[in-house]
């Protein structure tokens, strides 16, 4: 059984990737080596495989800010259903109000609704609302597990730890994830795991 390594600039890219490593892990490393410490697990850890490879404090990507060209405020201007969604569209509490007196009061952003937005520059309002009613109705008549965003590993770990074991108490799950995590390979859960619980 292979020893978790120090996450340090010593460590390889292969032990990067095979181990699991808590945010606080990521950015504490980032702090040391002096690379920026923004966005997700995702992203902090992109950064940090290309600084071990290439010794460059950030991506080249990281370099570009996207410019808007619209001076639209969603703060304070007024909303109609015409209204064009632009290179510059923010989740404001204007445009939340403005959702809830045409939806309703079980109107909330969710993380698909918002991507819909991001990549619709054009559309107006109206089509907006459109688009949310029919997110809201899929999400209504499916019957499968809500999407849980790739890192947040533990989450999903023991969703399908407790699927695959309803009679088995969460802190077995819990257990698992604890042995699990500190090894290497993937976090996912499978039903090998239950053997873990014998070696340790």
């Amino acid at each position: 059984m292979d020893t978790r390594p120090i996450l340090n600039k010593t460590i390889s890219i292969k032990d990067l990737k095979e181990f699991y490593w808590l945010k606080e892990e990521l950015v504490k490393f980032c702090r040391i080596e002096g690379l920026k410490t923004t966005g997700g697990k995702i992203e902090i850890t992109k950064r940090i495989e290309n600084y071990l490879r290439t010794g460059e404090k950030n991506l080249k990507r990281e370099h570009i800010k996207k410019i808007s060209r619209s001076k639209f405020d969603w703060q304070t201007e007024k909303l109609t259903l015409q209204t064009r969604i632009t290179d510059n569209y923010k989740n404001t509490e204007n445009v939340r109000k403005f959702f809830i007196d045409r939806i309703g009061k079980h109107f909330k952003f969710n993380v698909e609704f918002m991507n819909w937005m991001k990549i619709n520059t054009g559309k107006n309002l109206k089509d907006a609302i459109y688009q949310w009613k029919f997110i809201y109705s899929e999400s209504k008549n499916s019957k499968a597990p809500k999407k849980i965003a790739p890192q947040f590993e533990y989450n999903k770990y023991l969703r399908d730890f407790l699927a695959d074991n309803p009679n088995l108490k969460r802190d077995v799950g819990i257990n698992l994830w604890k042995i699990k995590k500190s090894l290497r390979g993937n976090n996912k859960y499978s039903k090998e795991d239950l053997n873990l619980i014998d070696k340790n």
